[in-house]
């Protein structure tokens, strides 16, 4: 028997027998993992709160005859932000199924991990951003990517800047998830991230070849494209 200790991110679930789940977990050192967490389902379960999805959490897990199982677990940090913004948690869930479809079981992959784990930063930072934009409307023109000359064009000045805001920080999403699936295709040998094509090119569609299926968070793409 083996023990394992690791920290991972939680990027799949889904129940298992009467309160089992089984947990797709990325980490760091040991790739993408299958991991049964027992009774976890169970009203009086302690370990349910830490293994949510987009959850990153330290792992104890043991390795016997067939799949690694939780003995403990402890929530580093929940991503709670991004959770609370249907675009934003529909975005993070989309670069969790391409982690998943994309990176093969038990494969070690820190850069794929931690892809994934800066991603979902910079996601949450946005979240907090916006916050603090949405109560000085003024402060977030002076941050964010809306200058004057923009601004002029379209016929609009600073008391314009609320109403134009959710665009650019929209389009903002747009680049986060694009510079994502550039950099995680070619860290798994299917893209050149150097390629001059890089920014126009369509991920989507190649994405969806490699899989042989449509995705399951396509709507990711109508929204931001």
């Amino acid at each position: 028997m083996r023990t394992i200790k690791t920290e991972g991110i939680i990027i799949k679930r889904k129940n298992f027998g009467e309160a089992d789940r089984l947990l797709t977990v990325i980490t760091p050192y040991f790739g993408k993992l299958t991991i049964k967490a027992t009774g976890v389902r169970k009203i009086t379960s302690r370990r349910s709160a830490h293994i949510e999805l987009l959850n990153h959490s330290a792992l104890n897990l043991y390795k016997g005859s067939g799949m690694h199982v939780l003995t403990e677990v402890k929530m580093i940090d929940d991503h709670a932000a991004i959770k609370m913004d249907f675009t934003k948690v529909g975005l993070a869930y989309h670069m969790c199924e391409l982690i998943d479809g994309l990176c093969p079981e038990g494969q070690e992959n820190g850069n794929a991990y931690y892809l994934l784990k800066n991603a979902l930063r910079q996601i949450a930072r946005q979240v907090q951003e916006e916050a603090v934009s949405a109560q000085v409307p003024v402060q977030a023109y002076l941050r964010s990517e809306i200058d004057d000359y923009t601004l002029g064009t379209f016929g609009l000045g600073v008391k314009d800047v609320p109403r134009v805001a959710p665009l650019i920080k929209e389009e903002s999403l747009a680049k986060t998830l694009h510079t994502f699936e550039i950099a995680l295709l070619s860290e798994l040998g299917y893209w050149n991230k150097e390629d001059p094509l890089s920014k126009n090119f369509d991920t989507h569609t190649m994405i969806e070849s490699i899989l042989e299926r449509k995705l399951k968070s396509h709507n990711i793409f109508t929204k931001l494209q």
